[in-house]
């Protein structure tokens, strides 16, 4: 295999690996996927969950892409929810709890069954570069196999370490020893790394678990799914619980903090702001007397139960002690302590919007690498770096998501033009154009994106065509319809809003925030009518709906989009030299020339980069 040329080398078969691998051999690249153990292959290193805030519309775009993750996590459901229902259509985010085990094996036979991808079992410990050009890897035992791009998605692998307690060892995930070798090279080739920080809590065994002191969580009575394809639906569900902890929980904590290593100064990186460990939370929260935890089964056949909530560090007797205090733990038994992880990234300005380095050609970052956490963004990199790597290795066109087309877009732009010194976690709060990024429109907006790159099969694509021309069709409808009194008052009253007067649009009873469509389904011979005209699908049925309740606020930002878009189509060379704009302030101009965007959009969004200095560049553009 070491005599075979590939188009694409991927290093790591986590998340951002697998989807990194599968886009580039979809697309037709020739790809070897190294990894140190193909028996983890996608493993669920941390929650056995896919999506949830923003994050289940990253899934959802992911899938409309052409990506995997969102046929394997509906393959591996245990349970569905649809998370902020009681808001707007733009914070809507699926989200599945799944089974760990499935969900490797069904990614696995997904990438078996990808023609044009090689395995190989090995650490790689360094890239092999010639004249600033990576052509391929070299691994522990010396075999080196060469490519014309390489894409490492290391995960917390590199030069980790795992903390319990006052014990510390090398590994990068439990049970795996860590990877060396390469964050030492590419410093010496002239990039910048740093330490980064997350954790997990202990797993549980929930035989010893008395779930009737707790609260049950159940799924939706309608579960939906991530995938646009006809993936399985789920027809029974697990149930997760919530428990609390309480002030003698806290008290038995602190007991450990003389140990930790966050508070002792061992841990130097920065763990994530957004998913605090518990001794973090009643550290930085004193004043609360409990904190919420999520009881989440880790399959559909095991009794193994991850405790979200309780991230720790501290030595095990101390979690263990702990554990037993909160109310239904009381007889608790543990698989494994919770432990942290330190491990090296490298600061993602020193990456393009590609995901190419700006040190190395051909050489590609994605995931944690990058100073992400999550498997969302890690997929969603992965995705991305695999479309790019394809496409300059055959010498086509650069493929980028902007802000208003995807969470994927805005999470790369956040990257590489503001950077990230924790680790960074999408939320729909970071997306300025939301209402325009929904999950329920994801395959409108990226599908015939996908499909122009070879991505997408045709069959995917005209299901997206004909759901956007029934959904045109129905709104036209919707339009032109009008109801009488007698027909819909008693729906009204129903909804509890005002009877009509007169005929109304069916429209303008739609904008009604009490109507929704499945009240409008209620007037006599409506139902029918859509039937017999095939538009009486859910999606078409809740797309209608979202734009029509949505339309200014879609409208509005639409033309914002439009707007940002002008800035985004000016183009800024790499080779731009910004010293000679002696207008510009001096924090603008170092701060240009070390990101080096790729548009004067992009530059706009520079830290420490003013308006007035937009308004020098465009003057000097001719803008």
């Amino acid at each position: 295999m070491s005599k075979i040329e590939y188009d694409i080398i991927v290093v790591g078969g986590g998340h951002a690996g697998c989807e990194a691998a599968a886009a580039a051999a979809n697309m037709g690249s020739k790809v070897l996927l190294v990894t140190m153990n193909l028996q983890n292959i996608a493993q669920m290193s941390c929650n056995p969950a896919m999506g949830g805030i923003a994050k289940g519309q990253i899934v959802r775009e992911i899938d409309a892409l052409g990506g995997y993750s969102g046929i394997v996590s509906d393959k591996s459901a245990i349970q569905f929810r649809m998370l902020n229902r009681s808001k707007g259509p733009a914070m809507w985010s699926p989200r599945t709890q799944n089974d760990r085990m499935l969900f490797a094996a069904e990614w696995r036979d997904l990438l078996e069954q990808t023609p044009n991808v090689d395995f190989w079992q090995e650490m790689v410990n360094e890239v092999i570069v010639e004249d600033n050009r990576v052509v391929g890897v070299r691994t522990s035992l010396g075999m080196e196999f060469r490519a014309k791009a390489v894409v490492l998605t290391n995960g917390t692998f590199l030069n980790g370490i795992i903390h319990i307690g006052e014990k510390q060892f090398g590994g990068g995930r439990a049970g795996e020893r860590s990877s060396q070798g390469i964050t030492e090279q590419l410093v010496s080739l002239g990039f910048r790394s740093g330490r980064m920080k997350t954790g997990t809590p202990p797993r549980l065994d929930g035989r010893s678990l008395n779930y009737d002191k707790m609260e049950i969580q159940e799924g939706d009575l309608e579960p939906n799914k991530f995938s646009y394809l006809p993936t399985p639906e789920l027809k029974k569900q697990r149930a997760c619980h919530i428990a609390y902890t309480n002030e003698k929980v806290h008290d038995i904590l602190r007991t450990g903090f003389e140990q930790s290593p966050m508070f002792t100064g061992r841990i130097k990186g920065l763990g994530p702001r957004y998913c605090p460990s518990i001794e973090d939370k009643i550290e930085r929260f004193a004043e609360r007397n409990r904190h919420q935890l999520f009881v989440e089964p880790e399959g559909w056949n095991t009794v193994e139960i991850y405790l979200n909530g309780f991230s720790t560090s501290l030595p095990q007797e101390v979690q263990f002690e702990a554990l037993k205090s909160i109310e239904g733990f009381e007889n608790v038994k543990m698989f494994r302590p919770g432990y942290a992880i330190e491990y090296d990234f490298f600061p993602p300005d020193q990456i393009k919007l590609t995901l190419e380095t700006k040190g190395v050609e051909n050489l590609y970052f994605a995931g944690q690498i990058n100073g992400t956490t999550g498997y969302e963004e890690a997929a969603c990199q992965g995705l991305m770096a695999g479309i790019n790597a394809h496409l300059n290795v055959h010498d086509k066109p650069a493929f980028v998501l902007n802000r208003s087309q995807a969470y994927i877009g805005v999470l790369i732009d956040d990257l590489v033009t503001k950077g990230t010194d924790e680790p960074y976690r999408m939320f729909t709060s970071r997306a300025e154009f939301r209402t325009l990024l929904r999950q329920d429109n994801a395959d409108l907006r990226l599908t015939p994106l996908s499909y122009e790159l070879g991505l997408a099969e045709e069959k995917r694509y005209r299901n997206v065509m004909e759901k956007k021309a029934k959904t045109e069709s129905l709104r036209t409808y919707f339009d032109k319809t009008n109801v009488k009194p007698e027909d819909v008052n008693d729906i009204l009253n129903a909804a509890g809003t005002r009877e009509i007067s007169e005929k109304t649009r069916l429209t303008k009873l739609l904008l009604r925030p009490q109507v929704n469509v499945n009240d409008l389904l209620k007037v006599d011979g409506l139902a029918d009518k859509l039937q017999a005209e095939d538009l009486d699908s859910k999606d078409v049925l809740e797309q209608t709906e979202i734009t029509i309740k949505y339309q200014g606020y879609i409208e509005k930002e639409f033309e914002q989009a439009e707007k940002l878009n002008k800035l985004e189509d000016v183009v800024l060379h790499a080779d731009f030299d910004y010293s000679k704009l002696n207008a510009l302030s001096a924090e603008a101009r170092e701060k240009l020339k070390k990101i080096k965007p790729a548009s004067l959009g992009q530059a706009s969004r520079i830290s420490g980069v003013s308006p007035s200095d937009i308004s020098v560049l465009m003057v000097f553009l001719g803008r």
